[in-house]
């Protein structure tokens, strides 16, 4: 008899692994540089095309509520992690640390699918070949985010949100701009949140990948404490394929930390534009943002810390640096990252000005 019902729990849980996240990433329409923040990356492989999407995605704004624990149960982990150690040791942790039920986690575990292309991006094969030339990095970088679409997506994202931006700029004293001028950067105003299966990803990133896998299995403990506290199902977030989420790009820790719920519906939800706009004023806010006083601006050379330099096909621009473009850094630690995310800023601003502020009666500072 006890047979019997194990290999009825046996043939479930095997059948159960068909049901995965959605499998095709999103295509990105620029190139997107590796953010130490999110760690994004742009040129995704496809991943198999038999993982099968568990749910009918009406809006990238919003996931569907958790089937709760018993969505998943399982009296071990079956499928791909059935013999991982690491993955015994990791469920039986969150068990004794987070309370989690650990025949919820061996089944939800149970639906885990290790992503090859997840395992090639994050351990790349060496360089063998020259390194590319300096000159001109700043233009190539600079044309990837400073385009017309760029600028015209950004002024419509502005639009259609612009109570909730208004209102986070007033709440955590952040330049209106830059929260804009971030999420152009980070997902193109949420054209490019990413297909990837978080769940999966952070998964296969703890216990197939070894660079960085004590990083990744923290991010996935948060993760996994993220979805229990606003009552996600785990395999339903989709992002990049390093765990980045929503229109800023979030990794769970960062989530757990500073997500907020601006739209008061009792959720923290990034995929939603307002509580994402929040959410990124509020990372701003914490990281030590100074309203109305200026990121940088453009000086000669200088031995000085607080000049930087930027190579154009034209020469070198040199730029002075002020406290609110390190702010930037702290969401990627790149100059040629916070500098995109100012001239867009300033771009859009200019743009939105002259195409709505001045009939609407105010203007922006």
């Amino acid at each position: 008899m006890a047979n019997l019902v194990y290999n009825r729990l046996f043939k479930l849980a095997m059948a159960s692994l068909l049901v995965g996240c959605a499998s095709e990433p999103a295509p990105h329409r620029v190139e997107y540089p590796v953010n130490a923040h999110a760690h994004q990356q742009s040129k995704i492989p496809s991943p198999p095309h038999n993982q099968v999407d568990q749910f009918v995605q009406q809006s990238p704004a919003y996931y569907g509520r958790s089937q709760g624990e018993n969505g998943y149960g399982a009296a071990i982990v079956t499928g791909t992690y059935a013999n991982s150690l690491a993955v015994r040791s990791f469920i039986q942790s969150m068990v004794r640390k987070y309370g989690f039920s650990e025949t919820y986690l061996n089944g939800l575990f149970s639906h885990a699918n290790r992503l090859d292309y997840v395992i090639r991006l994050e351990s790349p094969a060496p360089s063998t070949g020259p390194s590319k030339p300096r000159l001109g990095s700043w233009t190539r970088y600079r044309n990837k985010f400073l385009t017309d679409a760029h600028i015209s997506n950004g002024v419509e994202f502005w639009r259609n949100n612009a109570a909730a931006i208004q209102q986070a700029s007033a709440t955590y004293g952040v330049d209106p701009e830059y929260i804009v001028g971030i999420i152009g950067v980070e997902t193109y105003f949420g054209k490019n949140f990413g297909k990837t299966c978080i769940f999966d990803a952070l998964t296969t990133l703890s216990f197939d990948t070894y660079r960085r896998s004590d990083y990744f299995k923290s991010e996935l403990e948060n993760f996994l404490l993220m979805t229990r506290d606003e009552d996600f199902d785990p395999r339903q977030p989709q992002g990049s394929w390093a765990g980045a989420m929503g229109y800023g790009q979030f990794m769970p820790s960062s989530f757990r930390r500073l997500a907020v719920d601006f739209n008061n519906d009792g959720r923290r939800d990034l995929w939603h534009p307002k509580d994402a706009v929040g959410s990124v004023a509020h990372y701003f806010s914490r990281s030590g943002w100074q309203l109305h006083n200026p990121v940088t601006k453009r000086t000669g050379p200088a031995n000085d810390p607080a000049v930087i330099e930027l190579s154009t096909y034209q020469g070198s621009e040199y730029w002075r640096i002020y406290p609110n473009f390190k702010v930037i850094k702290k969401y990627n630690n790149s100059n040629k990252y916070a500098m995109a995310v100012y001239q867009l800023a300033q771009a859009i601003k200019q743009q939105y000005q002259q195409a709505y502020t001045s009939n609407a009666g105010y203007q922006i500072n």
